[in-house]
């Protein structure tokens, strides 16, 4: 006897016992299947058919009680076709209906919790979450680590460094761990039901919702881990350094590893289609001369970006610093004109807030001095 008990008939993956008695009928330990009905053996019609001509093949026969039909003895596969899409088109209506009574629930504002792979949450003795004092101490460090201007990279390292463990867990964690934690607003105490859903019953594909399904979000549902305040500043930063590697609308090229590396890097655009400049290291004859080029033009070509130029680093670096000089040779006159211009916006504010800008443009000039070295 062979049943897989609670284990949906719309595909074969998961069906334990079904599989092991097709590798028993293939092994010839089999001699002749019997079933109650067609929907006990397969609930997706191409499966259905599919595995009774391999059994048919082996000269194995099924025979389906409740239809009288043995596949031995039929002359024709249709009427275990037409069974079988009846009993698909059964498992496609249950699984509306339960389509249905989940999305009820979600406009009644019900919530279920995945507290396997929820971090710093469980549930409590009133079957509501409840929160796990050591767990909800990483996730504070996540957020605060982000917004002290840790990677997500640099955050996951650490993480690991500290013997910290993830929500099923283990020791390992990932960018795509600590980016889910960020973005998670049950951390805030707010839920956002129907994130995904379930394409089809036969598949059993499930796709992130954006936009085909209605969601839900539940507010002030329970107690946060992270206060608003510091969850919306988190989601900002995200957006911000998100941002910064766009991928070009024109080109379909995404500034990658590339980004920050430098410290020319993001500051370089291309005057004629917008798109960031890469550094690149030119070989020539053993000679190497470093150059910043286009990335639309390095990826594609003159394809959208025929007249970019190619800059060289030293002639760049000049540039800079020539830049530089020609500021601090008028500086003084530039600070007069500041302060002028802050003293006539200011003068009604009284002599206190012009001596308070001054001070600031003092900082401001020492800290300079600090990072820019002339030579």
């Amino acid at each position: 006897m062979f049943a897989d008990e609670g284990i949906s008939g719309t595909q074969t993956k998961k069906r334990t016992e079904f599989n092991r008695m097709i590798r028993m009928c293939r092994n010839k330990k089999i001699d002749l299947v019997i079933t109650k009905s067609i929907s006990r053996f397969a609930r997706n019609t191409v499966d259905c058919l599919e595995y009774v001509r391999q059994l048919k093949d082996l000269g194995i026969g099924v025979i389906f009680e409740k239809e009288n039909i043995n596949t031995m003895t039929m002359t024709s596969e249709f009427m275990i076709a037409l069974y079988g899409s009846f009993a698909q088109a059964e498992s496609e209506s249950i699984s509306k209906n339960v389509s249905w009574g989940k999305e009820k629930a979600y406009r009644e504002g019900k919530v279920q919790f995945q507290y396997k792979y929820l971090l710093g949450y469980k549930k409590g003795a009133d079957g509501k979450p409840e929160i796990v004092p050591e767990e909800a101490e990483t996730v504070k460090l996540i957020f605060n680590m982000y917004l002290d201007g840790y990677t997500l990279l640099n955050i996951a390292d650490t993480l690991m460094a500290q013997g910290r463990r993830t929500a099923t867990g283990k020791n390992i964690w990932s960018k795509g761990e600590v980016q889910r934690i960020l973005k998670n607003e049950k951390y805030v105490g707010d839920a956002l039901l129907q994130k995904s859903f379930t394409v089809d019953c036969i598949t059993h594909k499930v796709v992130k919702n954006n936009g085909e399904r209605p969601m839900y979000l539940v507010t002030d549902h329970h107690t946060p881990i992270v206060d608003r305040d510091t969850f919306n500043r988190v989601q900002q930063e995200l957006a911000r350094r998100t941002s910064k590697r766009k991928i070009s609308d024109k080109t379909k090229t995404e500034q990658g590893k590339y980004s920050g590396k430098y410290a020319l890097s993001e500051l370089l655009i291309c005057g004629h289609c917008g798109t960031p400049y890469r550094r690149r290291i030119w070989s020539k004859n053993g000679k190497k001369q470093i150059v910043w080029r286009c990335i639309s033009r390095l990826e594609h070509g003159k394809k959208y970006c025929p007249d970019s130029p190619t800059i060289k680093e030293e002639q760049l670096h000049k540039a800079i610093i020539r830049a530089i000089n020609n500021y601090y040779s008028c500086r003084n006159d530039i600070v007069r004109i500041l302060k002028a211009n802050i003293g006539s916006v200011l003068e009604c504010q009284g002599q206190e807030e012009i001596l308070s800008a001054e001070k600031r443009l003092r900082e401001i000039d020492q800290a300079r001095n600090g990072f820019v070295n002339i030579t």
